[in-house]
């Protein structure tokens, strides 16, 4: 299994991609490119199942996304309520699966339904995690509170179980979401530092990415590190880091 962890693979969410390309910032294409065989099927795993005009959407971008940049698909299916359950024997017939952005916990909860951690142990091929499908690939996923309401919604779990894919808690789109306010509140100082005392998050800017590969794991891009209340900058643009 090779693994991509990525906060947006075609580019920054607040610049429009008309073109409908994969962002090459960072090496990205080139990284995938070299596990790429001739004839590629995919499958995109929803993060909202119930939002089917929106996922049919998702995956017409992707499958032109791919096709544009150079990294063609053949096809993408599409995995949300309207599909009939996938085993594990199915899904290693994709070559790449990826799991797709939205909001966390409702994804989450799609996962678990399905049980895609337990299907996945032995999957052979790419797996490509997009922003909230990055987050819930850790073992242990933190769910930053995103709606109005969660941050001061007592009953919100903000730990979930994960794909365990990885240790490491992401944080997508830090150069859009850094400044957003959440119930009044500064969504990272006054939330996300807090809850980080004795945890680890890794905030990616978009356009940066985390490679596991043979037993390493390797971050490309500008990227910081969140720990006990703490922000450090551990990667930059045009670099990489063994984790």
């Amino acid at each position: 299994m090779i693994v991509f962890l990525t906060s947006s693979p075609s580019g920054p969410l607040d610049v429009p991609n008309y073109d409908k390309l994969l962002d090459e910032k960072n090496g990205f294409v080139e990284n995938m490119r070299q596990f790429w065989k001739q004839e590629m099927n995919g499958l995109i795993i929803a993060a909202a199942p119930d939002s089917f005009d929106g996922n049919d959407e998702m995956r017409d971008f992707f499958e032109n996304a791919f096709q544009n940049s150079g990294v063609p698909v053949a096809k993408f299916d599409l995995w949300d309520y309207r599909s009939p359950d996938i085993s594990a024997d199915d899904l290693n017939q994709y070559d790449i699966i990826m799991l797709g952005g939205g909001h966390v916990p409702t994804q989450n909860h799609f996962f678990q339904l399905i049980h895609l951690r337990e299907k996945l142990e032995n999957y052979q091929g790419i797996i490509l995690g997009v922003s909230a499908g990055t987050m819930n690939s850790a073992d242990v996923v933190y769910a930053q509170p995103e709606l109005p309401g969660e941050s001061v919604d007592p009953n919100y779990v903000k730990y979930l179980r994960g794909l365990g894919l990885t240790d490491i808690m992401v944080l997508p789109h830090y150069q859009m979401v850094k400044n957003f306010m959440l119930d009044d509140r500064r969504l990272f100082e006054d939330i996300t530092y807090g809850d980080s005392y004795g945890k680890c998050f890794i905030a990616l800017e978009d356009g940066s990415y985390i490679r596991i590969m043979n037993g390493e794991t390797r971050l490309y891009g500008r990227a910081h590190v969140i720990e006990d209340g703490v922000l450090t900058t551990i990667c930059e643009e045009n670099e990489s880091v063994s984790l």
